[in-house]
């Protein structure tokens, strides 16, 4: 069964092109957008995408919960705030 899952094609749409973070000599970017894998609904997502979006590296996905988190906990840090216990339970 690994095999199969290994050869499943992944289709993907980018909904919406947030931003780029960096981008790399090679005109690779990594980039923060909205993505629709395999027709799911959109996710946050962040990885790197070589310049035409046809390739990219592997990457992390978030959901909307998951993302205001993440911003949170920047915003916090940032801030100079505690962060609160709670954000490690997101999932809960």
């Amino acid at each position: 069964m690994a095999n199969r899952e290994a050869n499943r094609e992944v289709s993907f749409d980018i909904v919406e092109r947030i931003g780029v973070i960096t981008k790399n000599s090679t005109g690779w970017c990594k980039e923060l957008n909205l993505v629709s894998w395999n027709g799911a609904t959109p996710k946050y997502d962040i990885r790197d995408w070589n310049p035409d979006h046809s390739h990219m590296s592997r990457g992390v996905t978030l959901h909307e919960r998951e993302m205001r988190v993440l911003f949170d906990l920047i915003k916090d840090r940032r801030s100079g705030a505690q962060p609160e216990e709670e954000s490690a339970n997101v999932g809960a």
